[in-house]
């Protein structure tokens, strides 16, 4: 596969989303993506907020939603990393594939975790409007620009406390990340294709920053994370009400 310019988005079909994969393949690529997304230290940039909002409301056990969750990793791994840090926290995650579902809850339950899961379709069902923190990583890079700005609005109308992204960013140094990553980390052709494919389709900081504004999150803060990523991170002012 030839990379394409970099200077515009360039989706194409993931092999990850294609409906009617095998399960076997599936199953292998999520243990692939597992080890990948340890290795990129996203739960640790979800955290610090997390902990931050936390203190800000202590007294009463935080709701975390992590939507699009896949196999889970990132919910599983951010309930133990809470649990570590002395949070009192719940975190819950969702995605359209039941079978995902299916492979997060068995996760969850043999780690002797409390989250749990449910299938939803991110895009299109009404987002829970029960949860402080509703937070997706690795999604947004799927979605054309209404596409993501309607989902960053709904986060942000049904949140009651934080938004949270992290995702990829469009970069030559993040498609050599990619590529080689993907192919050290995981033996699924399908995160092999699919890694470098999400980088060509994944914004750039100053387009995931207009998303942002045009989806209503008013001084979201944005900075960069590794290995090329990025975190969003937008607060509910105070007083500011839910949409319900």
């Amino acid at each position: 596969m030839l990379p394409q310019p970099l200077a515009q988005r360039h989706r194409q079909p993931e092999w990850m989303d294609q409906p009617g994969i095998d399960p076997v393949a599936h199953s292998q690529a999520l243990q692939g993506l597992r080890r990948i997304n340890a290795f990129s230290g996203a739960v640790g940039s979800l955290l610090a907020p997390i902990r931050s909002l936390a203190r800000e409301r202590s007294g009463r056990p935080l709701r975390v939603l992590d939507l699009a969750c896949g196999g889970g990793d990132n919910t599983t791994a951010l309930a133990e990393r809470a649990l570590r840090a002395g949070l009192d926290l719940r975190v819950d995650g969702c995605d359209l594939s039941a079978q995902a579902v299916a492979i997060a809850a068995r996760s969850a339950e043999e780690r002797g975790l409390g989250a749990s899961f449910f299938q939803l379709d991110a895009l299109n069902d009404p987002l829970p409007d029960d949860y402080d923190v509703i937070l997706c990583t690795l999604f947004l890079h799927h979605l054309d620009e209404p596409e993501a700005v309607d989902l960053l609005g709904r986060m942000g109308r049904v949140s009651r406390g934080l938004v949270l992204v992290n995702d990829l960013i469009r970069s030559p140094l993040g498609y050599g990340l990619a590529w080689a990553g993907c192919r050290l980390l995981s033996r699924s052709p399908i995160v092999h294709f699919d890694g470098p494919v999400s980088v060509q389709g994944a914004f750039q900081l100053a387009e995931v920053r207009a998303l942002a504004v045009r989806a209503g999150l008013v001084g979201a803060d944005l900075r960069r994370s590794w290995p090329e990523r990025y975190v969003l991170c937008w607060h509910r002012p105070d007083g500011l009400p839910q949409d319900r």
